[in-house]
This record gives C-alpha cells, sequence and structure tokens, in this order.
C-alpha cells in the first residue's frame, strides 16, 4: 500500500536550503522508491485557517520505505541542515489500497 509523507516547510533561511539542502535531498528520496508528488507549488488554502509554507508530497512504495528513507545513513545530514533552515511539519500517512 503506497505511503505519502507530507511536509509544511517554513523556510528561514533560503540561501541555506536551497543550497545544502534542496538539491541534494532528491537522490535520498529515490534510493526508498519515493517520488514527489507535489514540491513547493502555489498552496491555495479553501478550508479552515491551515497556511502552509512550503508544501510538499512525496509518495512512498509502502509506510516502511517513508520511514527507512527519513532515518537513513543517507538523508539524516540533510535532515540537520533543513532543520537549521526551516521549521518543518511532517507527517506519514497510509495511501489507498489498490483495488
Amino acid at each position: 500500500m503506497p505511503a505519502y509523507v507530507i511536509v509544511d516547510i517554513d523556510v528561514a533561511d533560503p540561501e541555506l536550503y536551497h543550497r545544502d539542502y534542496a538539491p541534494h535531498a532528491p537522490a535520498t528520496i529515490e534510493l526508498y522508491g519515493g517520488r514527489y508528488i507535489a514540491r513547493g507549488g502555489a498552496v491555495e488554502a479553501r478550508e479552515g485557517d491551515w497556511q502552509p509554507g512550503r508544501l510538499v508530497v512525496i509518495e512512498f512504495p509502502d509506510v516502511d520505505a517513508a520511514r527507512r528513507w527519513h532515518d537513513s545513513e543517507e538523508y539524516r545530514p540533510l535532515r540537520d541542515v533543513r532543520d537549521r533552515a526551516a521549521t518543518t511539519r511532517m507527517i506519514i500517512t497510509e495511501g489507498l489500497s489498490p483495488g
């Protein structure tokens, strides 16, 4: 069953984020079978008071793959950079099973 990582990021240091995080994260995601569904495009709030900063949606083959990516040796140093450059809210959710 696919899983989705949904991330709401408020970037405080764009230079650090775009230099040391953003160009390197995609390769780590691909290592764990992930792919971007949405990555920082325009967001339109339609209901409620959620006003995300930079919204990212990543699809993984399953929840375990998403967890392995997030906790991986490859991603950990990038996560530390991201944490210095931005405030991040992240969840993993299961998708629908086929059929």
